[in-house]
């Protein structure tokens, strides 16, 4: 059977010439996979976006745990599909508890991929999405580039180069056509409550609702980091889904390391919310896995992809509000 749309199962139907192309949205319930989802279907894609939770509206979608899908399980669902592309945005994200969540969802889920994806008798683009994190630190001034050495240093950095990897291998060995998207940290509307941005602007519209002041305690913010609208980099992957590039990483990012506490208060700007913002310093050494500098060259990006960030910070902060306040 087809993927349900809506809950409804359709049958299976043959391959028409000069049908829509499809892709596959492995992780399509998440934050950036409901935008890579969006930036598809805008594209002239029909989508199918596969997670545990609901799929995005307006594209059909199936609920399935994907960790637990053997590679044969996989293999047939990418062969009754026939997508021109898959897009792997699912995995565990920073901050999961415990690392064998890391290596089965970020890992092994690759590896079943890669397994189903190389004997197929057509040819899926396999675009992975990784992570900048996959660097570990550099040094204050410096930019990443493709040929930075990778030296991560927390779980989630060392199981997601470990996927890379995997892909890159396979790419490399003719077995797929795989590209890997390093991403900076993706921002925008729509942030889960669970990461720093979402969970401030979170507390921004509960203070909203109830007309009282807020209170925003985080950890010392003097980061500087590279920050990239969520929906320019959906759109990076629609571009690498239709790039010839392969067996290769390419960095996606704003090419301009940002101070973490100007966003918080350029959040609080845009939300008009009367707050104080209390910064914390740890009683440790700091979290480690998370870099005090990052700004990446995205010079590459733009001569294979074509693909150039358009959106500044205050757009994507007002827009992040707005999205919020309209919940």
């Amino acid at each position: 059977m087809r993927a349900p749309v809506n809950g409804q199962a359709t049958p299976p139907g043959p391959v028409r010439a000069g049908r829509r192309p499809r892709v596959l949205v492995l992780g399509g319930s998440g934050h950036l996979g409901r935008h890579i989802c969006g930036a598809f279907a805008a594209g002239g894609y029909e989508v199918l976006a596969i997670s545990r939770g609901p799929g995005p509206a307006g594209v059909r979608s199936l609920r399935l745990d994907l960790a637990a899908l053997p590679a044969a399980g996989l293999r047939r669902l990418i062969d009754a599909e026939r997508p021109t592309a898959v897009i792997n945005a699912a995995g565990a994200v920073w901050g999961s508890p415990a690392r064998q969540q890391l290596v089965d969802s970020n890992v092994r889920l690759v590896e079943r991929l890669v397994q189903a994806m190389a004997p197929l008798p057509f040819a899926p683009r396999l675009i992975h999405l990784g992570t900048t994190h996959e660097y570990g630190d550099i040094p204050a001034g410096a930019r990443l580039t493709e040929t930075t050495d990778c030296r991560p240093v927390s779980p989630y950095g060392e199981t997601k180069l470990q996927a890379s990897r995997l892909v890159l291998g396979a790419a490399g060995e003719g077995r797929v056509d795989g590209l890997v998207l390093r991403l900076g940290n993706v921002f925008g509307p729509g942030m889960p409550p669970r990461s720093m941005l979402g969970g401030v602007t979170a507390r921004l519209a509960e203070a909203d609702r109830t007309r009282s002041p807020a209170t925003i305690e985080l950890f010392t913010l003097s980061d500087r980091r590279d920050f990239l609208d969520v929906r320019d980099a959906a759109v990076a992957v629609l571009l690498a889904a239709q790039a010839d590039a392969t067996a290769r990483v390419v960095n996606i990012g704003s090419g301009r390391a940002v101070q973490v506490r100007s966003l918080v208060l350029g959040l609080i700007e845009a939300s008009g919310v009367p707050a104080r913002l209390v910064e914390r310093r740890p009683a440790g050494p700091g979290e480690r896995g998370r870099p005090d500098w990052q700004e990446i060259d995205p010079r590459l990006a733009a001569r294979l992809l074509r693909w150039h960030p358009r959106r500044g910070r205050d757009e994507t902060l007002r827009d992040m509000w707005e999205s919020a306040r309209r919940r």
